[in-house]
Parts: structure tokens; sequence; C-alpha cells
């Protein structure tokens, strides 16, 4: 079968999301020799997903990623259209007419279930919905209750990490960092001064990276507190030191905390491994404890219960389980397990429609993981293209995109947009000696992005 046109113009692609899946897809694109024509087409005004509303404000080595995907999205063949919904401003069958394959890295943000008793208690909460909060999503709560005194954390991966290290430190030891004000006022009032982070088996399954949970010893206000009862290894747990050198340093560094003096900091940050949490506990509808049965490795690696039962007494729970990603409406989704369902990305039973990243695989490995599956997906659809099995656009331009987005009367937001926004962010923090400060309504975001903000930046931070 031959092509129509496929000499004369370039592939026409829509990647769906901004975040490093999708602009690792559009990366590989572009270094492929093929010539391209790509739109990443964001939800939200401000591109760079999780890298900007998923990792923490004090950590700048992570966000300082955003500089690589910055010069991806620089490249000329590329164009980003934000503040577009695709399933409410546009629908994939739309889409199919003006692009020869669309591409979709939207990425997980909901939180999955703890499924225990007790879960629908006031007080237990996604540590999503906590880092919404304290990254500035715009979709996300402007204020938070943070009365509780002693906290629990549910779960040994780096968002439970975040979660503990931001209840753990002062408001102003964040303040440097681009926190709106919104979020310095909720985190000033924050009364949590013990917090204890679970997991259900030890600290050679602990998903910890090193450099992240060596950082909570960087601040004065935390001392992390691991009982030496806890560290515990089964012949399988060795072999997984053996085999890792991560697993193997996480280990040691574990085995450090539990075993030095304490310093003295205000803020106790428990981390208990084998305490398997089996129900929450309250009154009056609210959260009071946290029970957790003691677990045994069983010599492969895995736990066992041991009858034994405990009850924490706090006054919130956060739950940091899992991301889980939503459905895009037009695309196939398999709901138990929160991804599109597909093969080596080609989208199962739909032809010119290919999957990235975590809604892909589901929210497991780290960011640089995500760049072999770009390049997996991209093959793919290239080698689709190559031997014709793709269907070209109707339209396949980049002003009948334009053209379509003007008539639904949609503000999206371009690169050129970007940059404007990224400039009022970095004068609101420049006012206070910050590299920058988030602006946080998602109507202002759309204004400075479009040029007519109205209001001076200071207004509209917090």
């Amino acid at each position: 079968m031959t092509i129509p046109n496929i000499d004369s113009r370039p592939l026409r692609v829509a990647v769906i999301g901004s975040g490093p899946a999708g602009i690792y897809a559009s990366d590989a694109l572009l270094k492929s020799g093929h010539p391209v024509s790509i739109d990443v087409i964001e939800r939200l005004p401000a591109p760079f997903g999780l890298i900007r509303y998923g990792v923490a404000p004090d950590h700048p080595r992570i966000k300082g990623i955003i500089k690589s995907l910055h010069r991806v999205l620089d490249k000329p063949g590329v164009r980003l259209l934000g503040n577009v919904d695709v399933g409410r401003d546009v629908t994939v069958a739309e889409l199919e007419k003006l692009y020869d394959a669309i591409v979709f890295a939207t990425g997980a943000t909901g939180d999955r279930d703890l499924n225990i008793p007790g879960a629908d208690l006031d007080g237990h909460h996604g540590a999503g919905e906590f880092v919404g909060f304290y990254d500035s999503h715009p979709e996300f709560a402007r204020s938070w209750d943070l009365s509780a005194e002693s906290v629990a954390v549910v779960g040994v991966g780096n968002v439970g990490l975040d979660v503990a290290r931001i209840l753990a430190k002062t408001a102003d030891e964040l303040l440097p960092t681009e926190i709106a004000d919104n979020v310095h006022d909720g985190l000033s009032a924050n009364a949590a001064r013990t917090i204890h982070v679970f997991g259900r088996r030890g600290p050679a399954q602990a998903k910890f990276t090193p450099l992240e949970l060596k950082e909570l010893d960087h601040s004065p206000t935390i001392e992390v507190v691991i009982d030496p009862e806890d560290i515990d290894y089964d012949a399988a747990s060795e072999q997984s030191r053996r085999d890792s050198k991560i697993v193997d340093q996480v280990c040691s560094i574990i085995e450090n905390y539990a075993i030095r003096e304490p310093k003295g900091a205000p803020h106790k940050l428990h981390i208990h491994f084998f305490e398997s949490p089996v129900e929450l506990l309250g009154e009056d509808g609210k959260v009071t404890a946290i029970r957790t049965e003691r677990t045994e490795l069983d010599g492969e690696g895995g736990v066992r219960g041991t009858g034994k039962f405990t009850d924490w007494p706090v006054g919130a729970v956060y739950r940091a389980v899992g991301y889980r990603s939503d459905a895009v409406p037009g695309v196939p989704f398999d709901d138990d397990r929160a991804v599109i369902p597909n093969d080596g990305g080609r989208v199962d039973g739909r032809t010119g429609l290919y999957t990235t990243g975590w809604v892909r695989r589901g929210p497991v490995g780290l960011i640089g993981n995500t760049k072999g599956d770009a390049n997996e997906v991209v093959a793919n659809l290239l080698a689709d293209w190559e031997n014709g099995v793709l269907s070209p656009a109707d339209e396949p331009s980049e002003s009948a995109v334009d053209d379509f987005l003007d008539a639904r009367g949609i503000e999206y937001v371009t690169w050129d947009g970007w940059y404007a926004l990224d400039a009022a962010e970095r004068a609101a923090g420049a006012a206070e000696g910050r590299e920058r400060k988030k602006i946080v309504e998602w109507a202002d975001m759309v204004r400075h992005a479009r040029g007519h903000a109205g209001v001076p930046v200071a207004t509209v931070t917090g």
C-alpha cells in the first residue's frame, strides 16, 4: 500500500499530555530522521505535567528536568497547545481527522484506594490531593486542614516520603521555593509534630530512592526515627541487595538511621517497616487512629501477618499507595489496571492511536524509565506509518488545527504563551527574592499566557 502524500508532507502527530512521557515521545519523533510535525496538546494552561505539579517544591534537582523538557519544546517541528481538554473541547474522533497518529501520554493524578475499613472517615486523604495543594495544581484545594499533631502516611515510596517531609518541615523552610502564598499560609498553621510512615514489608522492599531518603536529614527540624527491630532481611531480600545497587544503598541508609544517636530535632518522622494497615479508627466520623498488623518475611521477599495488632493515635492519614490514571473519552480503558490497554504502545483495537508513560503501564518506574517507553512507542508508530498501516489525516495542517480551535472559541495557550506565564511567575518571585512564585488560578494563568492579565501578578498568586 502506498500512503498518499507521504513524501510531500511531514507526518502529523498529536501528543496528548506535556509531562515527561509526552515530551520524551515528541523528542523521539523529532530525532527519528523522519519529517514530522507535532502538536503537544495539554489540558492545563502550563506544561510539564508531574514535574510542575507532582514533585515537591523543595526538590530543585528534580525540577531541573524541566530545563531538558523545555529544550524539546523549543525545537522547530513541535508546538504546544495548552488549555485544551481532549474529550471536552475536542473529541478523539475529531483529532483523528487532523492528525495521522495520536499518542496518549496523560499520566496519572488520581489516588489508588486503600480498601480497608474506615477509609471513608474524615481526615483520610489521598497523597495526590495533598501534593496538588502544595504544588498549586489549579484543580486542587486552596486550603488544607493541618490541625493534626500526629499524622500517618501509608506507603514507602518517594511520594509518601515527599508528603511526610512536607508535613515535618516548617513553612519558612519552604518559603524560598516556588510555593504560592496560600500554600505558605496553610503550612504555617501545620500542627504536625509526629509523622508515622508505614510499610507492610521490609527495608529491601522499600521504593525510596537513596537521595530522597538522605534528604530527610538535611532539615534541622526533622528527626528520622527507625526501630532497629525493623531491620530484617530474608534470603530473597539479601539477593535483592546484591542484585541492585540502589536497593543496597537504601538499606544502608535505613540501617544508619536506625543505629545513630538522636540529633534532637523537634519533628519526629518515624519510618515503620513490617506494619500493614488494616483499619482506620474514628469517632464522630473523624480519624482518631490507624490499626496495623505486624508482618514478617516469608523467606521469598514477601510477608505474612503475625496476628499482632497496634493502634497508633493519629488525627490524619495520607495514603501514598500509588497513582491512578483516568480514562480518556473515546479511548479504550482497563478500569481494573487503570491503563489504556495496548501492545507495545499500540492501543488495542484502534489503529493510529498509541500510548506511553504511566497511562500505558501504570505508575511504576522513575522518570528516566519513560524515555525507553517513548522510544518503543515511537518506533512502532513510525513502522506503522512506513508500512501503510495508518490512514492519513483528512486535514493534516497546523492551520487546520488552529482554525478548529478558534471556531470553538477555545483560548488555547501556545509555547509563546508559556513564556509569558513563566515571566509573570518569575517576576512575582523576584519581588520577594525568589526564583519563582506560582500563579494558582486557572483563569489567571490563561490571562497571563494570552497576554491580557489585566491585574498585577501579586494579587493572583494565593
